[in-house]
């Protein structure tokens, strides 16, 4: 019996074929390629790879040390030879702000990781284990959650002294309170799942479970909580050294700029100006860069 061939069943069926022989994105692709089309979000990530580099290789792009002083030459306006100004020792305002940007960074980043790390241990164990454990955990983030942050980054302070690893310290026990719930709610939705049980049936490891099973389905919203985190350190850091419970001087920082210049705003008012900017920037671009990151990440995107 002969068969009649239709073009566009044919058309299809190679079409259909095409489709399936069509190698599937990974996921971290898809979330790149989404990334890449969000203009704030890749203006973010270049504002804050900008303020990175500079602040590495500071040596580089200044002419003055952060402390070095010059009492001839205090208070001088922008300028061609002091780009940012002077302040009231005759240190460059441009230099300082631009090796401020190192404590805030590094502030930022180590205190954010400690609480990245402690919060998502605590988040995992907790959810997973559940029990008394949970509910100890559970209390204690209660408690934590009560306290203003800044008072109660004021407090650790208090109790453990005045210089910046204290700051990285008193940050990340405040923020790990808000990582180890974000990973708990996250680790609690994933555990009951079928690959989980399934992992458990086949005499899996807790251990292996938790890193191979629960841990990665945490990683989209750990990301996208650890730029909010990186902006709130900075404005924190900011704040103790604003109130001189942060960096010593002379060490630069961008809060102990704006200390030094709120009495003097009267004839040298670009002193906390630039202080203030450099802030408002970095914060500028970690905060569109996570709504980037949430925006790639989000599973609903994929469907």
């Amino acid at each position: 019996m002969n068969t009649i061939s239709d073009p566009l069943v044919d058309r299809a069926a190679s079409a259909d074929i095409e489709v399936s022989l069509r190698p599937e994105r990974s996921l971290a692709s898809l979330a790149i390629s989404r990334l890449v089309k969000n203009r704030l979000a890749v203006l973010g990530l270049v504002i804050l790879s900008a303020l990175v580099l500079a602040s590495t290789l500071a040596p580089v792009f200044t002419r003055y040390g952060p402390t070095a002083m010059d009492t001839s030459h205090r208070f001088q306006p922008p300028s061609a030879d002091h780009l940012m100004g002077t302040d009231q020792f005759g240190r460059d305002l441009f230099s300082r702000i631009v090796y401020a940007g190192r404590v805030s960074l590094t502030v930022g980043i180590i205190s954010v990781g400690l609480a990245g790390l402690l919060g998502t241990i605590i988040g995992l164990t907790s959810a997973y284990y559940g029990r008394w454990w949970d509910l100890v955990v559970s209390r204690v983030m209660d408690v934590l959650f009560a306290f203003p942050p800044v008072l109660l980054a004021i407090a650790i302070m208090a109790a453990l002294g005045q210089n910046t690893t204290n700051v990285m310290i008193a940050i990340g026990i405040v923020n790990t309170p808000i990582f180890a719930r974000l990973v708990r709610a996250t680790a609690m939705g994933v555990s009951g799942r079928l690959f989980v049980e399934a992992a458990q049936a086949l005499g899996a490891s807790n251990r292996r479970i938790i890193l191979r099973h629960i841990f990665p389905n945490c990683l989209p919203p750990l990301i996208v909580q650890t730029t909010v985190a990186f902006a709130w350190a900075v404005i924190a850091e900011a704040a103790l050294s604003f109130l001189g419970l942060g960096t010593r001087p002379p060490t630069p920082s961008w809060g102990l700029i704006l200390n030094e210049g709120r009495n003097v705003m009267e004839y040298a008012p670009w002193q906390p100006l630039f202080a203030g900017t450099a802030i408002m920037i970095t914060v500028f671009s970690l905060n569109v860069l996570g709504d980037g990151l949430r925006d790639a990440l989000d599973p609903e995107a994929t469907r």
